[in-house]
């Protein structure tokens, strides 16, 4: 072979010897920046996806209810809401006396109960209130009542999802719903 030849075949080789390393560059930052979208991914999808504790507030009461009672049941989610719980549970206790079918009546009770340390009579309300409401979304869906896990009626209605129900905290609908 001659000089000519010599020269082209080692500048072939050192061509190739310096792709080499260009191209394991190259696939090296194509795979770090894969990896990297994949991370940004999954944490944007886990946060979407995950559900963020809704904070615990008293319900409205049904139509039809007394001004009586609906004055000691917005009296009652003041109180809760400026965390005087004693006072909350006062108010929420008379308005279960008014109307002792109603399940947020009883729901709210359970709240201030819950809020007093009062676990295992909160936990009798919240089971009432679930038993009385046996389609209230919000009541059953609420993470109030998750401590006290699944509690089945023999007479739970199917509810058609749609617009929650309007709380006395100002939010509208219940756990999942926009407020």
């Amino acid at each position: 072979m001659c000089c000519i030849g010599r020269r082209l075949k080692k500048r072939r080789e050192s061509i190739q010897r310096r792709d080499v390393p260009v191209e394991r560059d190259g696939m090296m930052k194509y795979l770090s920046l894969l990896g990297a979208i994949c991370v940004f991914l999954g944490t944007t999808a886990c946060s979407f996806f995950m559900k963020k504790e809704q904070p615990w507030v008293p319900l409205a009461l049904e139509s039809g209810v007394t001004p009586q009672v609906a004055t000691l049941t917005e009296q009652g989610t003041q109180a809760y809401q400026a965390k005087q719980f004693d006072d909350a549970k006062n108010y929420f206790s008379q308005a279960v006396t008014a109307v002792p079918q109603s399940g947020p009546a009883h729901y709210n009770y359970a709240l201030a109960l819950y809020a007093l340390g009062d676990t295992e009579q909160a936990r009798q309300q919240f089971m009432e209130a679930a038993n009385l409401a046996p389609g209230d979304k919000v009541i059953w869906d609420s993470p109030a009542l998750r401590p006290y896990g699944n509690v089945e009626s023999t007479t739970k209605k199917l509810v058609l999802p749609g617009p929650g129900r309007q709380g006395l905290g100002g939010g509208t609908g219940g756990p999942g719903l926009p407020r």
